[in-house]
């Protein structure tokens, strides 16, 4: 086939309703603009989480100021502040935060380690995963401090016995979605994995866990809310039978003599060492880990 001569060729159409004069640049304005003070901080999220709380404090006194409730219904911020600085002050307080910490620690390293076997042994065999779902299914339902009584009875009136419900608060949720998570997997990190020659624990620790953090991380938050919360609601009839315990006997102890502002402060600490928690430590843990590799938003 012959060339077409250049004279034959069409000529570009003109679309003149595609057309389009150029804007002068000195009339546009200025395109990028610098943040302000104010906005450069409103875009930290720490910065927002804290205007967060602070609203909730303000609503809080404004409320006991405003509405004029009596202090012995719902003391305000100020006086819930002044109970917990009077609690610190005379170091009681710090004894029963630790030895609640303490009893956490311990339940809820056990519980995670429990939690990894047990994902471990499903991820191998199939049988270990039948009896893991089995296992959830009938167990993760059932309250943990439903089992108080019963590891009163089995371990006596100690730390073990809130080390046994926290394990049963931990362990389902953690196994349950560390294992759904390992499932997510997708066949082709697998098989780069097993290109690798990766095997076993190696396989589970450079290939699952980093593919599945995100949902690791979650059941691990999970599971230390449950525990948190199992521990603090134990401490309540642990401390009535043994009178001591930790901030849920402090809690109770108060509200037998009628201190609410004390209470309050107990509930304050509480709800202080949660937000520590998920801040400073599983907050820290995501920046540096899913966030940094583009797995969470």
């Amino acid at each position: 086939m012959s060339a077409t001569p250049a004279s034959v060729r069409a000529e570009p159409v003109e679309r003149p309703e595609f057309e389009r004069t150029p804007l002068d640049a000195r009339k546009i304005g200025q395109i990028e603009r610098p943040l302000s003070v104010v906005e450069r901080m409103w875009n930290v999220q720490v910065v927002r989480n804290f205007a967060v709380l602070l609203m909730f404090v303000v609503l809080w006194e404004a409320y006991t100021q405003i509405a004029n409730v009596k202090p012995l219904l719902f003391p305000s911020f100020s006086d819930t502040c002044i109970a917990l600085y009077k609690a610190f002050a005379d170091q009681k307080l710090m004894a029963k935060i630790w030895f609640t910490l303490q009893s956490l620690l311990i339940g809820y390293a056990v519980g995670l380690v429990a939690a990894a076997v047990l994902v471990s042994l499903a991820s191998i065999w199939r049988v270990w995963a039948d009896i893991l779902m089995t296992a959830t299914a009938m167990f993760n339902p059932l309250p943990s401090i439903a089992l108080l009584p019963l590891a009163m009875l089995w371990f006596g009136l100690g730390t073990a016995s809130l080390v046994f419900i926290l394990i049963h608060a931990v362990l389902w949720a953690v196994a349950l979605n560390t294992f759904v998570g390992f499932q997510g997997v997708s066949h082709t990190q697998r098989m780069v994995g097993q290109n690798y020659g990766l095997r076993g624990v190696m396989f589970a620790v450079k290939i699952l866990i980093p593919a599945a953090l995100a949902t690791v991380l979650s059941g691990m938050k999970i599971g230390w809310a449950f525990a948190w919360r199992t521990l603090i609601g134990a401490e309540l009839i642990f401390g009535a039978t043994s009178r001591g315990g930790g901030l849920g006997w402090h809690i109770f102890e108060n509200a037998e003599q009628l201190r609410t502002s004390q209470v309050f402060a107990g509930l304050l600490m509480i709800i202080l060492i949660g937000v520590i928690v998920e801040y400073v430590i599983f907050r820290n843990i995501e920046l540096r880990t899913v966030r940094r590799w583009g797995m969470q938003r």
